[in-house]
């Protein structure tokens, strides 16, 4: 496909921050050789957890999103910590968020959050065999933790009570895989 791929000319980092940095690239277009201008946010990657009780509710965290203004419902995620496995990333960030700690992990999917400006990549993981040890927020971060029986957060995709892309694909994935099986269900 080397017919559509853009060559680099330059790059500049103007911005440098805590979780992104944003970089501006001027590059040469495929096939008539004009340039163009490339807007791109760089960000280390992402965990999310889709965590399922035996009971099959599946635990949600709310938390207020300032860029969209409004609380969400979300599967539990966080940044990946630079050098940190993938699997101990979303163990990590599961028992922080949720206070739940996971026997099991499966990686479920990952996929690019918005490719059109974002280098972002979500890993994402189903946990169970949970068992509650304790909250670890950090200072900055204010989230309650919501059961959620797991048909109802199908439900909750379809009338858009949870609403944001890592969650929808999330607990779609694990529906779709048949990872989560309610009696009778299947």
């Amino acid at each position: 496909m080397s017919h559509l791929k853009e060559r680099t000319i330059s790059s500049e980092v103007i911005y440098r921050g805590k979780i992104i940095n944003l970089r501006v690239d001027t590059v040469a277009l495929p096939q008539d050789g004009q340039t163009g201008i490339r807007e791109v946010i760089e960000h280390a990657g992402a965990v999310a957890v889709v965590p399922v009780t035996e009971q099959e509710e599946l635990l949600l965290v709310r938390q207020y999103r300032h860029a969209t203004g409004k609380t969400l419902l979300e599967i539990p995620a966080g940044r990946i910590e630079p050098g940190e496995d993938l699997a101990e990333s979303a163990r990590r960030e599961l028992l922080e968020e949720t206070g739940y700690l996971a026997k099991h992990l499966e990686k479920l999917l990952f996929f690019y959050s918005t490719p059109g400006f974002t280098n972002e990549q979500l890993h994402i993981y189903l946990a169970t065999g949970l068992t509650l040890q304790e909250q670890d927020l950090d200072e900055d971060e204010f989230i309650d933790v919501q059961k959620v029986p797991y048909l109802k957060a199908l439900e909750m995709i379809w009338n858009g009570d949870i609403c944001d892309a890592k969650s929808i694909a999330g607990i779609l994935a694990a529906h779709y895989l048949k990872k989560i099986k309610p009696a009778g269900s299947f």
